[in-house]
């Protein structure tokens, strides 16, 4: 055990605190890190870190030396009186408080909060705190140094906290940059970029690709009756078909005002597509209205090697679904199909 006497030199703890802090290491590291430095410099025979979470009740054990097992831990801290409870309940360093360990031995604890400003206010990420056999009493420059680490833990923590914020914030532009707001499929963007790498990849392997182009049948007409969050509603419960109904390998997406593709590596497009219209002619009436779309189908390499060509012959398909009625499929290579 460490020895329980005060360090000659407290803050001979601080220079790999500090350089566990400017590491940029995983944050329970740079933690545990941090109380192993202040134990050894200061001498103390116990150690802790705990992070409190806004989004859940209690305190998380992240790092510790010679504490309790984290399950007992996480019971002991269920008492409000616990002196880490108080520490981030109250935002006030708590020193030369007397405990009993587990095994029944008397201990001197020095428990601080870690506290960071943001936005102008005081918020609590956690606390540290030490410990030591009693009897023992601080002096002012341990008090000072473990107020340094206290410092350094918040920062370690706050930076963290920074950085998940960022790297969540990145996520979510990342997904809007390749997501339809509204439907939650790949956008158009999106879609055109799928679509060159599939046509790339089935070149390179002279398989084939299909390509699907679907429209909501009357919608304008729908959306300008019964105005825009019925047709909102509308384009909302299509897309869950297409999603719900295609493969893993397929990719669905959103590239005009009621207008959504499917890119299906394989020659099953036409097949897909008449399980999505099944699908979509399922589907309850919004506001009073039957809900269908047409489809057209184009597969490569027949009716177009590059993008263009396949879009432009999905498209003339789908004009011609669309020409014998609604909730009709057509190929680009024949006749339109009309529904049962």
């Amino acid at each position: 055990m460490i020895s329980d006497g005060p360090s000659r030199d407290p803050r001979s703890s601080l220079s790999a605190a500090i350089a566990a802090a400017a590491s940029g290491g995983e944050l329970d590291v740079v933690l545990q890190s941090i109380a192993d430095a202040g134990a050894a410099g200061l001498g103390a025979a116990m150690a802790a870190v705990v992070l409190a979470d806004p989004d859940r009740p209690g305190l998380t054990l992240v790092a510790s030396i010679g504490m309790p097992d984290p399950m007992r831990f996480a019971a002991d801290v269920a008492d409000p009186s616990h002196p880490f409870v108080e520490v981030v309940a109250h935002r006030v360093a708590s020193f030369d408080r007397v405990g009993t360990t587990s095994d029944g031995q008397p201990f001197v604890g020095a428990y601080l909060p870690l506290v960071v400003g943001s936005g102008g206010v005081e918020v609590v990420l956690g606390a540290i705190g030490f410990g030591w056999p009693a009897p023992r009493e601080l002096d002012g420059d341990e008090r000072a140094v473990l107020q340094d680490l206290a410092g350094l833990a918040a920062i370690a923590m706050d930076r963290a906290r920074l950085a998940s914020t960022a790297s969540e914030r990145s996520e979510w532009f990342e997904r809007m940059a390749h997501t339809d707001p509204l439907t939650g499929l790949a956008n158009e963007r999106t879609v055109a970029r799928i679509l060159e790498l599939e046509l790339a990849r089935a070149a390179r392997q002279g398989s084939e690709i299909s390509l699907a182009m679907f429209d909501i049948d009357d919608f304008r007409a729908a959306n300008a009756a019964d105005g825009h969050e019925a047709g909102d509603d509308m384009l909302r419960r299509v897309a869950a078909v297409l999603a719900e109904t295609v493969r893993l390998v397929d990719t669905v997406g959103r590239i005009g005002g009621d207008e959504f593709v499917l890119v299906a590596p394989g020659s099953a497009g036409a097949l897909v597509a008449r399980r999505v219209l099944d699908g979509i002619a399922a589907l309850p009436p919004v506001a009073g209205r039957t809900v269908s779309v047409s489809a057209g189908v184009a597969l490569f390499p027949a009716d177009g090697t590059d993008s263009d060509a396949l879009i432009a012959a999905a498209t003339a398909a789908l004009e011609r679904a669309k020409g014998s009625g609604a909730g009709s499929v057509a190929a680009a290579d024949a006749e339109a199909v009309a529904t049962d």
